[in-house]
């Protein structure tokens, strides 16, 4: 799957990593909805690197598309709860 990380590029994951990112998804909608902010911008970190961590980046000038689009490391807990929906940044 390519995911984006607004603001930084495209990422390739194996679709064997969804479970783990799913996971700090969930954590992450808890904190939203929690309003706990230290506790989301701890897990938005988690979540970030943890694609940076497991993908392959993409070249600068490739553009592929995107099957799931992460906000940035400075995205507010208000832009990230807007992102969400209902079903959180990485549907399940």
């Amino acid at each position: 799957m390519i995911v984006r990380i607004m603001g930084e590029g495209q990422v390739e994951l194996a679709d064997s990593y969804f479970a783990e990112l799913n996971g700090l998804d969930d954590e992450l909608l808890a904190e939203l909805e929690a309003g706990d902010g230290p506790g989301f911008r701890r897990t938005l970190g988690a979540l970030l690197d943890a694609v940076r961590r497991l993908g392959t980046p993409l070249p600068d000038d490739a553009l592929e598309p995107s099957e799931l689009i992460l906000p940035g490391p400075d995205a507010t807990l208000e832009e990230v709860r807007e992102l969400l929906g209902d079903d959180g940044l990485i549907p399940g």
